[in-house]
């Protein structure tokens, strides 16, 4: 059966006071689903990084293994060298054995420093890790409070916003879905979540700007939807009696 404009703005307004009702529990709860979500969030990239220290200390060790491989392989060598110069036959071959252990202790050299250096960031990246664990652990601890405080401010009203929702799903139901989905789009716009309202004191009850006397019989009359020219919520009735229009004087 077809609803009547009255039935349709009744209709309205009754949702309209269902979503306020959710409104006033979800502002109870303050910031803390922000602040939880933000903790939450600091903790995911605290994580990362550590994750990414831990990774590039992993690629400095085998740096400084690759090192100590290639140490021990020259310093191999030099000992081989040493033995070979012991049988040389002439200046020639004891010049040149002599140039190849120079390089290998050139070599030597190179890779001590470059494990050193490998070593000194690896103390680096330690340290980070150490601050950065510090301050995941506070954020931990942060977020282990806030939670407790959020779920205890939640399950206070939890009994009560299941009724609200479940009468709330209800509602939507008994509204049609051009008017429901414009309901939406409406409340989604508003800063205070009201898209239905009624005229208060001759002036809209969303954006208190004055209503006119001819637009408020208008809407007390329920024969159209009628929405506020400034703020477009829907105008669902006129509290008290709207004020008469002005008379015309004849010619």
């Amino acid at each position: 059966m077809e609803l009547t404009i009255a039935q349709k703005l009744d209709a309205l307004l009754k949702l309209q006071s269902l979503d306020s009702q959710l409104d006033e529990l979800i502002k109870i709860r303050g910031g803390l689903p922000e602040e939880v979500r933000d903790l939450e969030d600091d903790i995911a990239g605290f994580e990362t990084r550590i994750g990414k220290f831990q990774a590039e200390i992993k690629a400095l060790e085998e740096d400084i293994e690759r090192n100590r491989v290639a140490k021990k392989d020259a310093e191999k060598l030099i000992n081989k060298y040493k033995d070979q110069q012991m049988n040389v036959r002439n200046n020639r071959e004891f010049d040149a054995i002599s140039k190849e252990i120079e390089l290998q202790s050139l070599e030597i050299e190179l890779v001590e420093k470059r494990a050193n250096e490998a070593q000194f960031r690896v103390r680096g990246k330690e340290e980070e890790i150490k601050t950065t664990q510090a301050a995941l652990d506070e954020r931990r601890e942060d977020l282990k409070a806030k939670k407790q405080e959020l779920d205890q401010i939640t399950s206070e009203s939890q009994e009560e916003e299941k009724e609200i929702i479940k009468q709330r799903e209800l509602q939507a139901t008994t509204i049609e879905t051009r008017l429901l989905n414009s309901y939406n789009k409406i409340r989604g716009n508003a800063l205070n979540g009201l898209a239905v309202v009624i005229v208060k004191r001759g002036a809209c009850g969303g954006c208190f700007n004055v209503v006119p006397p001819q637009r408020q019989a208008d809407i007390k009359d329920k024969k159209k939807i009628i929405v506020c020219e400034h703020c477009g919520r829907i105008l669902a009735d006129v509290e008290g009696v709207p004020e008469p229009a002005p008379v015309g004087r004849g010619r």
